[in-house]
């Protein structure tokens, strides 16, 4: 097997990869809610690349996304729901639909006639994807209802506060901080519960009751829940890595420290945070 430009040999390759007899464990093995985290975290590290401008990154990252799409295809494929092949005819056909002002199908050539015509065509969409779901037996309906605008495909933090600002807009809301921590407080002793019942389901449940409430009283001192967690995410990377350097300047390593001389280099990286923030006011 040799590499190439064509997409039929990639398509080969993860045919090879999920064969039951000759291919890879690992690969057999999984299946679309296993593979589903790496499908986000490549669409990520697209992005990453994007942000960072590095254009050598952004094509392997490509790779890496283009793999994912082949990947939940063929399991499709297996289980004879759909194939790489049909993935592409759906989405050239929506392009090709959704554009017949570029593919010499419609006459509209000012952005209102455009807009009004794509309005048509997703309304005609949705009437589409309703009869598909009907036969398929499919009843609930997440882009439904007054909460339906709201992206399933965001992320989880991004997906909790525009639930919560949609909910706001008819009054279903907090009127106030306070109350949210109390409503914190109380997820906090669910959870708690949870954890000395040894129920790990309960623990998932609770957590993300804990974090739903955490994301609401962001948006309400109107601190972006997923821009305050990168920034801690920044915060956490730079003391540890102060925790690293301290270690190897002292010849020892992360994996021979103790927890307790970790945690005093990691106080002193606060220590240092405060003082060039307090010099710099």
């Amino acid at each position: 097997m040799e590499p190439s430009k064509d997409i039929s040999r990639l398509i080969e390759i993860m045919a090879a990869l999920r064969h039951p007899e000759t291919g890879c464990p690992w690969d057999i093995e999984q299946n679309f809610q296993t593979i589903k985290p790496y499908t986000i975290e490549e669409a990520y590290e697209v992005s990453d690349a994007i942000e960072r401008g590095d254009m050598d990154d952004l094509c392997d990252e490509l790779g890496d996304l283009l793999l994912q799409v082949v990947f939940h295809a063929r399991m499709a494929e297996e289980a004879g729901e759909f194939s790489f092949g049909d993935v592409v005819n759906a989405i050239t056909t929506k392009m090709i639909r959704r554009h017949p002002h570029v593919f010499a199908r419609s006459e509209a050539d000012t952005p209102d006639a455009v807009k009004v015509q794509w309005d048509e065509i997703k309304q005609a969409e949705k009437r589409e994807r309703a009869e598909r779901r009907s036969r398929r037996g499919i009843t609930e309906d997440f882009k439904g209802g007054f909460l339906g605008s709201v992206q399933r495909s965001f992320p989880a933090l991004t997906e909790a506060l525009k639930l919560q600002e949609r909910a706001a807009k008819v009054g279903f809301d907090w009127s106030a901080p306070e109350p949210i921590l109390d409503k914190i407080e109380e997820e906090i002793g669910e959870l708690r519960t949870a954890l000395r019942d040894g129920d790990r389901a309960k623990v998932s449940d609770e957590l993300g009751d804990l974090i739903f409430a955490v994301v609401n009283i962001g948006r309400h001192v109107k601190a972006d829940p997923e821009q305050a967690l990168r920034g801690t995410n920044t915060k956490f990377r730079r003391r540890f890595s102060h925790i690293e350097n301290v270690l190897e300047a002292e010849g020892e390593t992360l994996e021979a420290a103790s927890l307790e001389r970790m945690e005093e280099i990691w106080q002193a990286a606060k220590a240092i945070e405060k003082a060039v923030t307090s010099g710099a006011e």
